[in-house]
């Protein structure tokens, strides 16, 4: 059976000074997380698309030993993003070579291998994915382990970990809206709109960072409804129609 198509989200380049914005929450999975590191386990992090997987493997990141593959819905696309990690290079080499490589030298790296982005799986990604488990711990980060959305590694799951990401509470969204104002990332005004925003995004973390982006024009009364209205109208046309910021 083919992979069936996912509809994918365009990608929006936030301004940089959104990038200044400092990780918050998600205490008790970092916890979790360097635990299950420790002790060298197979690790499903799961959660709907926006609520922060990829956020808290790069928080990891910081303090770990992880190896990851940023986009792992295809083979080549987990080649060409461990291969610069291992100090590869895939200059005339066919796939099946380069997997074959890679098997090798993640296992003599000997660290955690983080698949990000993971969703159905074909019969070779499932087995080039079991060949690493057989090596090293693994890390999936998907949105689902429904065998319907997963594919053919499903079967393999029970052996993976569960660390299931939530959305937002209304106190993690206010800490983020407060560490945004902090950083100088978006108006001071923002904090008067913080119950607003959560409803708007409904805890979902890349939503509010979408509305930070809108935000950080500074184009807003944050004290007027249709103001309002207009800033969440924006954030969905450009969800549509992302806008990419300048770089100079």
């Amino acid at each position: 059976m083919p992979k069936p198509e996912q509809p994918t989200r365009p990608a929006r380049t936030l301004p940089r000074n959104l990038g200044g914005i400092p990780f918050v929450g998600r205490q008790t999975e970092l916890a979790r997380l360097r635990d299950l590191h420790a002790e060298r386990r197979h690790v499903l992090i799961l959660g709907p698309a926006g609520v922060g997987k990829s956020a808290l493997v790069a928080q990891l990141r910081e303090q770990l030993l992880l190896l990851v593959s940023a986009d792992s819905a295809h083979l080549r696309q987990i080649c060409e993003g461990l291969e610069p990690q291992l100090g590869l290079e895939s200059a005339g080499l066919r796939l099946l070579q380069r997997k074959q490589r890679l098997r090798k030298a993640v296992a003599d790296a000997g660290g955690t291998v983080v698949f990000d982005g993971v969703d159905w799986t074909s019969p070779k990604e499932s087995s080039f994915l079991e060949s690493v488990t057989e090596r090293v711990p693994v890390w999936i980060c998907a949105r689902s382990e429904h065998p319907w959305d997963i594919g053919h590694f499903w079967p393999l799951l029970v052996r993976f970990e569960r660390v299931a990401l939530r959305p937002f509470h209304p106190t993690e969204t206010q800490a983020l809206v407060e560490a945004a104002v902090a950083a100088g990332c978006i108006p001071a005004a923002a904090l008067g709109i913080v119950e607003w925003l959560h409803r708007r995004s409904v805890g979902n973390p890349l939503v509010l960072r979408e509305l930070f982006e809108e935000l950080a024009t500074g184009k807003y009364d944050l004290t007027n409804p249709l103001a309002l209205r207009r800033l969440d109208l924006d954030r969905r046309i450009h969800e549509v129609f992302p806008l990419r910021a300048s770089v100079k």
